[in-house]
């Protein structure tokens, strides 16, 4: 049979009914183009330049094909304001007002009037790049560093005073130097797309100083600009933003900026209506038939993204930012409601997951996903497509008990609460998660975030501490896998602050030395505290921000232990690998793991399992594809009594030098070089870090 022609029509692509919403300015003036399905009349609004609470035009506006409304304009020009109203049915699923002044979801701009209101302005985006390209640092490189743009500068005195808590301030060639210094490689800000605080803060007079509380998707959070630029007209704190990730670019340093498309500011069907709602409630919002939001984010309202116009509002903002910013990865804060269906059940094949990862417009982007959310069937670690990075919880906790909570069984109980197996699958990537396809990279491995305690604290804290939130302590987790090491809080004792700090060590150690891809939560590399609050999201002081100086000497040599294990991560590829290994084969860039106990013999499932047996030897090589050949061996011993190990004998291995020991801050005067089967005394809780020495290749005659 003959293969049949496509006709002209049918070869041509279908049109996209959703393109170029929100403003367009052309030489004619502007367009102004908004989704809506079930309004009935919807108008463009103008305001005075001088005066945004005085209407100097009103624009009917039409719906044409798709349920686009659109109006066009000679007066939308950069810097004018303006808004929406919208009318249409009335009923329980609909919350219309024509009288209510509404912002556009896709404003590149927002002011405030002088009681407070919001409007949409034409945003000034010119923008002088220069020759300036994203660093685009290799997977296996990058390391994560999670930032609050205020808190991070607001009290560093290397920082000119009226550039502190900016996004100028973590631009500055101090802040720059130190992240250098430090040796991170990706800057992910907490929410800096424009948010508000929620009404019962407000009433309590509490800010949401973490700002997952997203106003508009489109533009930078204005307060965390200089006064300079929150004063410097039409576009000044976008330039000021873009000027930020300019200089962190020229630096080779990534930007990931940290987004909650999840749910908006609007809350409740009480809450504040200031876009979404009062566009169309019943279309954006996921409702049951009387009215009532299905919640699946804990904050009030979940965004419906089985609806294209809601998938398409979240792609358009990635590919602003990625395109017209130049911002190089994000993190999906609650991903799991963006994969949500028409049911409300997460499905990983979901239309909005897939363009995420696989849009033209967002290769080479680093997608990161914090795979749960709060309703039925939301923790979906290891289920996300491939292609995104995935917080790993599972690695968090597993951490934090081997160092912490099963050190406090073992004083208390004399023995420990679990084997060192679980660790160690954790340490090797998390392989029992993620598929074969995805490999390592794909966990986002992390002791801390902002959510939670600190490092320090949770080696000081065996409850959390949040009266100041105002919700009497009942707020934040309960499950904090901590350990206070006998005293609860600040303490002068010699021997709980040696503990504490060894135990921020191995913390660090096995962030930094887990295959994956590590992040380290700004302030930790330090040791900074919270004071056991753990979850300061409404506290804007110097609880949350960083601090710069009247550090401890013991802090100054935890910031120098994690630049030294950052080091040795590049250093060694072995600690880094791209692919998980294949039994029998030789994959490139992976890394042939090998264990042995403390003997050096190969595990034995009691090796692995009693909690009597908490030591094992962890030897990597690399498979090398891009960099020379590497092999480590990490030696890890998870409990309070010393111990001797045997080193292992390994093909190849003609010697073993000491990098990096947990227990000691000077190796000096260290002995550094052993051979294998030799002998090694391990300090209680503790790890070390050699390089194994490989005999010289024979050369070809």
């Amino acid at each position: 049979m003959p293969t049949r022609r496509l006709t002209t029509l049918e070869r041509m692509p279908a049109p996209d009914l959703l393109r170029r919403l929100g403003v367009h300015v052309t030489q004619r003036g502007g367009e102004l183009r908004v989704w809506s399905r079930n309004a009935s009349s919807m108008e463009l609004t103008i305001f005075d330049s001088k005066d945004p609470s005085w209407i100097t035009a009103v624009v009917p506006m039409t719906k044409g094909d798709g349920d686009v409304w659109s109006a066009r304009s000679p007066k939308l020009a950069a810097g004018t304001r303006y808004a929406i109203r919208a009318s249409g049915p009335k009923g329980k699923t609909h919350d219309f007002d024509p009288t209510r002044v509404l912002l556009d979801p896709y404003a590149r701009g927002l002011a405030r009037t002088s009681t407070g209101e919001w409007r949409s302005y034409v945003q000034d985006d010119s923008f002088d790049w220069g020759d300036t390209q994203k660093p685009k640092i290799p997977l296996d490189h990058t390391v994560l560093y999670e930032v609050h743009v205020k808190g991070f500068t607001r009290s560093n005195p290397n920082v000119p005073e009226e550039l502190r808590g900016t996004y100028a301030g973590l631009a500055h060639p101090s802040t720059i130097a130190y992240l250098k210094d430090l040796g991170v490689t990706t800057v992910q800000l907490l929410p800096i797309q424009q948010s508000v605080s929620e009404q019962r803060l407000i009433k309590q007079g509490l800010a949401n100083y973490w700002g997952y509380n997203t106003l508009n998707f489109f533009t930078p959070h204005a307060s965390y600009a200089s006064r300079e630029a929150q004063f410097g007209g039409t576009g000044a704190v976008l330039r000021e933003f873009k000027g930020m990730v300019r200089q962190l670019h020229e630096a080779e340093l990534e930007v990931a900026l940290d987004v909650v498309y999840n749910h908006t500011s609007e809350e409740g069907p009480g809450g504040p209506t200031s876009s979404l709602r009062g566009l169309d409630n019943a279309s954006y919002y996921r409702q049951m038939a009387d009215g009532d939001y299905i919640d699946v984010t804990g904050c009030g309202n979940t965004v419906d993204f089985s609806l294209p116009a809601a998938q398409r509002l979240v792609l358009d903002s990635l590919r602003y930012w990625a395109k017209e910013v130049q911002v190089d990865a994000f993190r999906f804060d609650l991903a799991a409601t963006l994969g949500r269906d028409a049911n409300v059940d997460f499905d990983s094949r979901h239309p909005l997951l897939h363009a995420i990862v696989h849009d033209p417009q967002l290769a080479g982007v680093k997608m990161i996903a914090e795979p749960w959310d709060v309703g039925m069937g939301g923790w979906q670690v290891g289920h996300f497509p491939d292609g995104f990075l995935e917080w790993n919880d599972g690695y968090r906790d597993r951490a934090r008990d081997f160092w912490l909570t099963d050190i406090a069984a073992a004083r208390h109980t004399g023995v420990a609460a679990q084997g060192i197996g679980g660790f160690a699958r954790r340490l090797a990537g998390s392989a029992h998660v993620f598929s074969q396809e995805r490999g390592p990279l794909a966990s986002v491995n992390f002791i801390t975030a902002h959510d939670g305690f600190t490092m320090a604290d949770l080696t000081a804290y065996n409850q959390k501490h949040n009266l100041g939130n105002g919700e009497n302590n009942r707020d934040g987790t309960d499950n904090n896998h901590s350990f206070n090491h006998g005293v609860e809080g600040p303490t002068r004792d010699e021997d709980v602050v040696a503990s504490r700090c060894k135990a921020m060590r191995n913390l660090l150690g096995t962030l930094l030395l887990s295959a994956g891809v590590p992040m380290l939560t700004a302030g930790d590399e330090y040791g900074r505290s919270q004071r056991g609050n753990n979850n300061a999201y409404c506290q804007d002081s110097e609880l949350t921000w960083l601090e710069w100086s009247n550090r401890e000497d013991w802090q100054d040599d935890l910031w120098m232990v994690a630049q030294q294990l950052l080091r040795l991560r590049r250093e060694n590829p072995a600690l880094r690998p791209v692919h998980f290994a294949r039994f029998g084969e030789t994959v490139p860039s992976a890394s042939q793991m090998d264990w042995y106990n403390t003997e050096g013999l190969s595990m034995s499932e009691s090796d692995w399992n009693s909690p009597t047996a908490r030591t094992l030897q962890y030897l990597a090589a690399s498979t090398p594809e891009f960099e020379e050949f590497n092999r480590i061996l990490l030696v890890v011993h998870g409990l309070e009594a010393d111990v001797t190990v045997t080193l292992p004998e390994h093909e190849g291995v003609i010697g073993y030098t000491l990098l990096w020991d947990s227990a000691e801050d000077d190796l000096s005067e260290a002995e550094l070089d052993h051979g294998p089967g030799s002998e090694v005394r391990i300090a209680g809780a503790s790890m070390q870090l050699f390089r194994a020495e490989q005999k010289p290749a024979r050369r070809a005659r």
